[in-house]
């Protein structure tokens, strides 16, 4: 009888345990969700006084931050199997609010609210209305990108990469969001001022709302084997990046963004031109040799 009661007291506690790790991812996520929320603060209170720039850094900050806590509760949910529909549903609502919503909001206070009064008021308005609009494309090309996610099984990028690689077809919402926010936290906070400055960061929206939105294929972090039996390399390079990051996160990070958006051109790019090349000569099979018998 004790025997009974002990193994159904252990038994109890590993069920606890186990409600406690499905609880370790969506701690995370709930993190990711703060982020978000501190990063529209900040946004907002960095349009009080040309003496509160730092605040969009700040919310610059705040996004990347969420973008590290988002890849954290993947991968914690993946480490320990406690992968779950209310995860997925909850991860999705906060990516909506921490990388739609706040870098749209953040991406118009900065680009659109501090053009120079000197400037022709009809431009002024035009810019920030035309911003306005490509900001709000930017957050429903991130919600799309997030449904069309939610509903495939197995995605396939329009042009396929190497096999057994996993891809994220289209850019992933926290990718578009990092690599606005890494622009701000470039610049240290500084709005932009200067009416062509404000065209190019309009253009810079609409092409990361493009990308997100796509087939392309962009890199994916789950095909990084964090299990693996040697993971001394991966640790190294974890450290490395991890203290530049720390050390020159203004440049680093910028770098990271516009690297991880031009690999997706990139890679768009080279499929086009495999696609249009001609078709190698086929072999002769009486002679084993390529191309007509001479």
């Amino acid at each position: 009888m004790n025997l009974s009661l002990g193994a159904k007291l252990e038994a109890g506690q590993r069920r606890r345990m186990r409600k406690g790790m499905y609880l370790l991812p969506s701690l995370f996520t709930t993190l990711n969700l703060a982020a978000g929320f501190y990063a529209i603060i900040r946004a907002v209170q960095g349009t009080s006084s040309q003496e509160d720039f730092w605040q969009f850094d700040y919310a610059a900050k705040a996004i990347g931050f969420a973008v590290l806590f988002d890849g954290l509760d993947g991968a914690i949910a993946r480490l320990t199997n406690t992968t779950s529909e209310f995860g997925k549903e909850l991860d999705s609502l906060a990516d909506v609010v921490t990388f739609g919503v706040a870098p749209a909001v953040l991406a118009w206070m900065w680009g659109f609210r501090y053009l120079p009064l000197v400037l022709a008021k009809d431009l002024r308005s035009e810019l920030a209305h035309v911003g306005a609009i490509v900001c709000f494309l930017f957050l429903a090309a991130g919600a799309m990108r997030l449904a069309r996610f939610n509903i495939q099984l197995n995605p396939q990028p329009k042009n396929p990469g190497r096999p057994g690689k996993k891809y994220f077809v289209g850019m992933p919402i926290p990718g578009g969001a990092g690599c606005l926010a890494a622009v701000v936290h470039f610049r240290l906070g500084h709005p932009v001022q200067e009416w062509w400055s404000s065209a190019l960061w309009m253009g810079f929206i609409a092409l990361c709302a493009f990308l997100m939105v796509s087939t392309w294929r962009f890199w994916s972090a789950k095909s990084v084997d964090v299990t693996s039996r040697q993971p001394s390399r991966l640790i190294l390079v974890f450290v490395i990046v991890g203290g530049l990051i720390w050390r020159y996160s203004q440049y680093v990070l910028v770098g990271i963004a516009l690297f991880y958006l031009v690999s997706g051109l990139v890679s768009r790019l080279m499929y086009s031109l495999r696609r249009s090349a001609p078709p190698l000569p086929a072999s002769d099979p009486g002679t084993g040799a390529e191309g007509p018998d001479l």
